[in-house]
């Protein structure tokens, strides 16, 4: 029992753990302008807690965790759990997903305890339209997270902007050249129909397509397909040559990357989620809390793989597709 593979053959390699389901942004397409966060203290999992899953988790041929919110960096004492989390045997990819709000002090403590790389949601570089888009966030903050995460040696480290019609997609090329001038990545997002913001979001999508057409008109030629790293996960990406740059697209609704999935999530309430559009989680919190052995826990996770679907269906049914916020479940 070394290896997670589900029932269409795909080895789970890739735990995402999401730390908190608070966030100091309110991005309208991640959570709906009256969501309100009421977890209490007892119900989120420990680090102690935390660090036993992904232990368990590395046993069984998981080497990837990646720390997600809500937004991660509000979790009081997070240093810790980097430290506890680079310490497990088998773990060699700690990256971590971020607004970058309040990474500019710990960057580098982050970056010592092993967290090798950053992804940083931005969706805008106009001041007012990011204040807009996040409910009160702030770019220059944002920035300076950036470019702290830049100096600490994280690496790659890849923007993430989620592009909306009618709200952003004019930004797509200053986006990239943002990027360019920093010599880090750059992946363009497709909206998913999850909770009711997502849901709310649906006539903003932007496709793949359309994001594609705009990137080759502007750079044509210079353009190169990138071998799949790792570290690219459901990202398809051109490099654009002559820079350290490259471009990326994530396309869950229009072009999804189901066949090749390698992930799962685990909730900061302990649910570990199988796949974004189904409902079918399982409670690991529930199971550490009991007088459960760590075998009958590790075969707990075996048996939940069993019930990870084949896809989603994001471009057709959003019937089946949990109320739960995507600020709750980690993105």
């Amino acid at each position: 029992m070394n290896k997670l593979i589900d029932p269409y053959n795909r080895e789970i390699t890739y735990l995402r753990v999401s730390v908190t389901d608070h966030c100091n942004y309110r991005c309208h397409y991640c959570r709906d302008e009256d969501h309100q966060t009421h977890t209490k203290r007892s119900e989120v999992l420990s680090f102690e807690e935390i660090a036993k899953i992904v232990r368990l988790f590395s046993e069984l041929g998981v080497t990837k965790v990646r720390l997600t919110g809500g937004e991660p960096l509000l979790r009081k004492d997070i240093l810790d759990l980097t430290k506890m989390l680079g310490k497990i045997p088998g773990i060699t990819d700690i990256p971590l997903s971020t607004n970058a709000h309040l990474l500019t002090p710990v960057a580098d403590k982050l970056k010592a305890n092993g967290v090798n790389r950053a992804n940083i949601s931005i969706d805008s570089l106009i001041p007012e339209r990011f204040k807009e888009i996040t409910r009160d966030g702030d770019l220059e903050t944002v920035i300076k997270g950036i470019d702290a995460a830049i100096s600490s040696g994280m690496s790659p480290i890849k923007l993430n902007m989620v592009v909306m019609k009618g709200i952003n997609d004019d930004e797509i090329e200053s986006m990239i050249d943002f990027a360019i001038d920093r010599g880090i990545d750059i992946r363009f997002i497709e909206t998913m129909p999850i909770g009711l913001a997502g849901i709310e979001a649906v006539d903003r999508h932007y496709s793949e397509k359309d994001i594609l057409e705009r990137v080759f008109k502007r750079f044509g030629g210079k353009l190169k397909s990138k071998k799949a790293q790792q570290t690219d996960g459901p990202a398809k990406a051109l490099h654009i040559n002559g820079t350290n740059t490259s471009v990326a697209t994530i396309s869950a609704v229009s072009n999804n990357f189901c066949s090749s999935c390698n992930r799962v999530r685990l909730t900061a309430k302990g649910e570990l989620i199988l796949c974004l559009g189904q409902k079918d989680s399982v409670s690991l919190r529930d199971a550490l809390r009991s007088e459960m052995s760590d075998s009958e826990i590790k075969q707990l996770i075996v048996d939940a793989i069993t019930k990870k679907p084949e896809k989603h269906f994001f471009d057709s049914v959003i019937d089946n597709i949990s109320s739960s916020q995507m600020v709750e479940i980690g993105g």
